[in-house]
């Protein structure tokens, strides 16, 4: 049975709890430090599971992720839910599916795209259920979880908050040197999700970069999300 353990990386200001996970097979322990209590800290290898949620194609992809070395994508492909009528067993279909491949792959942690704020409540609401079962699958296997705000993955990974779609497929491709684009790129956004999550992971300045909110657009809310439906149709209907 693995262990669970706490470890901690130290800030500017002070020392944070990170992560709380099955560390044993794949920690390397790397330092102690003493500030009041002793604590102890790890250079390790971790597996990233990144979801784009939706509700009828839903991305998602496997990150391996060592601290001093490239991040190494393992898997990135998509739910296709598309022929599933009912929505309930839509969402079945999504927490079934989400357990699946953390059994397959093992995962310490899920990074998720949190729903875009719109006008429409109704794809809200709808969009908002396929994260929550991804989350609850996630829970159910013991993962901690980390949601991302689209224009904080946007920024993160382009420079840009409000970047489009293939923007962000293209600059993953660039890293990642895969030879083809995925055919959704619900699947190259799940990767920016997990990537995103490597980068925050790995960044000791991650406390001082949330401060610093991504490029406002001078679009009006409504504008912004007519634009979201014309770029991700099958995540809200």
């Amino acid at each position: 049975m693995d262990k669970l353990f706490i470890y901690y990386y130290q800030t500017i200001n002070d020392y944070c709890i990170v992560r709380r996970s099955r560390l044993s097979s794949r920690a390397i322990p790397h330092k102690e430090f003493t500030d009041g209590v002793k604590s102890f800290s790890y250079f390790c290898k971790m597996i990233i599971l990144g979801i784009d949620p939706g509700t009828q194609i839903l991305g998602y992809s496997i990150l391996e992720t060592d601290m001093d070395k490239s991040p190494k994508l393992l898997v990135m492909d998509v739910l296709y839910l598309k022929k599933i009528s009912d929505f309930k067993l839509r969402m079945r279909q999504i927490y079934d599916s989400t357990q699946r491949i953390i059994d397959s792959f093992h995962p310490d942690h899920l990074a998720i795209e949190a729903p875009f704020v719109g006008k429409n409540p109704q794809s809200m609401i709808k969009l908002g259920k396929a994260q929550g079962i991804a989350i609850a699958a996630a829970m159910s296997r013991d993962l901690s979880y980390t949601e991302y705000e689209p224009a904080i993955i946007k920024q993160r990974v382009t420079g840009n908050g409000v970047a489009s779609k293939d923007q962000v497929a293209m600059m993953m491709q660039s890293i990642f040197k895969f030879e083809e684009m995925p055919q959704y790129k619900d699947a190259s956004d799940a990767l920016a999700v997990a990537y995103t999550c490597f980068l925050d992971q790995n960044d000791p300045l991650h406390d001082l970069r949330q401060q610093l909110k991504p490029k406002k657009s001078t679009k009006s809310k409504k504008q912004q999300w007519a634009d979201f439906v014309n770029q991700n149709p099958d995540r809200v209907n």
